[in-house]
């Protein structure tokens, strides 16, 4: 490991740089923003911790920053969500200090997450809350000068609001996924269009007229069964919540236990955020040639160990596909490792709609530098003018136009005596 960056190899730079600009191309709202930055500098002499996964639209994130002033070291959010040739090329092109590659172990991936620390951020930037996670249990010592973060992800910002309800977090946070204009996009949009890639990279099978069930009704599981629907599939939702499970029937999905779905479907994608959706019973009862998938943001919604030890015989029979033989001879196959399957066995995300999350991220990274003073020890979201905003430049990138209310109009919605 070079003491400013670990990457697999800075030869794969010319392809990452080719890569980057391809994804900038369909990022004009981020665009626009450094553009703003590269005059302005509202980043200056910050330093930035930024944990995340290392894609061509984060490595335009991570440009931004640098173009508004700041000190950017970017480490993985998840072991197989790097792409190496554009860590190399933000290390030779743009000289962003990476510590990521694809595939590391647990130890490799701590040690990049504590080089981050290392850096001594003002501001952390993380998806799944991890360099949050340590500088909280291992490395509080290096909070001190710490003035805020963001986080990315629906799991990270529970995470966050159990530090906060503990009364153990200790500096404000920016919860960007909680922005409009992040989660109902790009949950929704980008995690339906990406999941449903990684799948069938992985695997190739034709999803029209197969069972597929979808653990998890919020943003991300509404946008993955709208796009399972779509292709085709007989959509299954699993759901706790009594509410989301009613709109999952209403949206026209069938909605059941667990332990039923186990029996009817044959691929299954988890996005609950929570673990152990799929276990050992679940297995037990699974169809022959069963998939099984994950895009929530850590490998636990599978019980991957109750899996290991159903399993007389494992062998990996495709690139991100690991077929499980069981004692009766079924046959259950586990999709990249149950981490992101998007992530892992694709892309991610289309560019288009990180455009808009990742322009969140760096606003609110502006906003904290601006007003971290005024801010307690809590979790934010992010400031409305900065949502309606992204989403006006992100109509003008497209071309729309919208109507704005009247003089008369906007008068009347601010009434309480114009009636009938």
């Amino acid at each position: 490991m070079s003491n400013d960056h670990d990457i697999k190899d800075i030869g794969l730079a010319p392809q990452g740089l080719l890569r980057i600009e391809w994804a900038d191309t369909h990022m004009p709202v981020l665009a626009a923003i450094r553009e703003r930055f590269s005059r302005e500098k509202p980043l200056r002499d910050v330093r930035v911790g930024a944990c995340l996964h290392v894609t061509t639209e984060t490595a335009n994130l991570m440009r931004t920053l640098a173009a508004g002033g700041a000190d950017v070291v970017l480490c993985a959010s998840n072991p197989l969500s790097t792409q190496d040739d554009v860590a190399a090329a933000l290390v030779e092109e743009y000289g962003v200090r990476v510590y990521a590659v694809r595939g590391e172990d647990d130890a490799t991936y701590y040690r990049h997450i504590n080089a981050c620390v290392d850096h001594r951020p003002h501001i952390t930037m993380d998806d799944g809350a991890d360099v949050i996670g340590v500088l909280h249990g291992e490395r509080p010592d290096m909070a001190a000068d710490i003035i805020g973060g963001t986080e990315e992800t629906t799991t990270g910002v529970i995470r966050l609001k159990a530090l906060e309800k503990e009364g153990r977090l200790m500096f404000p946070v920016v919860a960007v996924n909680e922005a409009n204009t992040k989660h109902m996009f790009d949950n929704r949009y980008g995690t339906g269009q990406s999941t449903l890639d990684g799948v069938v990279r992985a695997t190739n099978i034709l999803i029209a007229g197969s069972t597929v069930c979808v653990a998890g009704y919020g943003w991300c599981g509404r946008g993955l069964a709208m796009r399972m629907k779509g292709h085709g599939a007989d959509v299954i939702v699993l759901e706790v919540d009594p509410l989301r499970a009613l709109e999952a029937v209403m949206d026209g999905f069938r909605v059941m236990p667990v332990a039923e779905a186990a029996r009817v479907a044959k691929l299954f994608v988890t996005a609950t955020g929570d673990i152990h959706v799929l276990r050992r019973e679940h297995f037990e009862v699974m169809q022959d040639g069963s998939i099984v998938a994950n895009t929530g943001h850590f490998n636990v919604e599978i019980d991957i160990p109750a899996l290991e030890d159903l399993a007389v015989k494992k062998r990996a029979v495709r690139e991100s596909v690991d077929e499980y033989t069981m004692a009766d001879g079924r046959r259950i196959y586990l999709l990249a490792e149950g981490r992101l399957v998007n992530l892992a066995a694709a892309e991610g995300h289309p560019a288009a709609v990180m455009d808009m999350s990742f322009a969140n991220q760096a606003l609110s990274a502006e906003f904290m530098v601006k007003h971290h003073a005024e801010l307690e020890n809590k979790v934010y979201v992010v400031p409305g003018e900065i949502d309606d905003e992204i989403a006006r430049l992100k109509l003008a990138a497209l071309q729309v136009e919208c109507d704005t209310l009247t003089e008369e109009q906007a008068a009347y919605l601010a009434s309480w005596d114009q009636g009938t």
